[in-house]
């Protein structure tokens, strides 16, 4: 049975306020543990229209789409959050000191959309159809909850510990590039931290993109042209302190950098 709506609603304010407080609360899992996913999803739902107050929609996220980091939280399946205008920060742009709680970072490539996508029945060949063109993207992720201590329904309800993103100036067509071999370099500071390839992400992105569309189709939601999909990480997630500059370049994409100030 789904949560009471002023259960969901109380939930949705701890998360909000734990943002803009920059003050880490406990899991909602633990005020609630009869959570469910989709309980999780529509409490999501309550902050991203909240935020379309001040701010516009730009598209999705797609997280967990990584075998290990499913196995690790006890899932088979990704998870989606929002993507506003106020998480975007210019390629080579600095996010301002505080702006993060626990911040994290990694390489991954965004798809941007030409046509609509809603499922059920969308394919990644589908999906690959409807991507007007694809950039190398560095997902700054965060959470609200203390010390990271999430189960799935957890992070969902966080937007899925999305915060900001970072897109290269550069795009490209699909035509010619096969983003399951293509390699992801991040580093920290000029030192590499984290390696990997596209068929790290559901071993194709544009798959993660097809799941996405048959997701949100379920819920009643679609995606539209225009909009931004962060397809899931290619390697390992990396700290993203006070004072780091990051850099993730994506063979056949270029490069993509920010920085966190002190």
């Amino acid at each position: 049975m789904p949560m009471a709506a002023t259960d969901l609603s109380a939930l949705a304010g701890r998360l909000w306020d734990a943002r803009t407080r920059s003050a880490a609360c406990e899991p909602p899992t633990e005020l609630h543990p009869e959570l469910s996913i989709e309980d999780a999803y529509a409490v999501s739902r309550l902050n991203y229209e909240r935020r379309l107050r001040s701010s516009k929609r730009l598209g999705r996220k797609i997280g967990l789409t990584s075998a290990a980091v499913q196995k690790q939280l006890g899932v088979d399946e990704p998870d989606f959050g929002y993507l506003t205008s106020d998480m975007a920060v210019p390629h080579g742009g600095e996010l301002h000191s505080g702006a993060l709680l626990q911040g994290k970072v990694e390489g991954e490539t965004a798809f941007i959309l030409a046509r609509p996508l809603k499922g059920p029945g969308v394919t990644a060949a589908a999906a690959r159809a409807a991507t007007d063109s694809v950039v190398a993207c560095i997902e700054i992720i965060d959470s609200r909850v203390r010390d990271w201590k999430i189960k799935i329904q957890d992070t969902i309800a966080d937007n899925a510990s999305s915060a900001f993103f970072a897109l290269a100036p550069e795009r490209r067509g699909l035509a010619g590039l096969d983003l399951t071999r293509s390699a992801m370099t991040l580093k920290i500071n000029g030192a590499v931290r984290s390696t990997g390839m596209g068929a790290a992400c559901l071993g194709d992105p544009a798959e993660a993109v097809a799941w996405l569309a048959n997701r949100l189709g379920a819920l009643g939601d679609g995606l539209e042209a225009g909009d931004i999909v962060l397809s899931g990480a290619f390697g390992p997630v990396v700290p993203f302190a006070p004072g780091d500059r990051c850099e993730a370049e994506i063979e056949g994409l270029g490069l993509v950098s920010c920085s966190y100030g002190r």
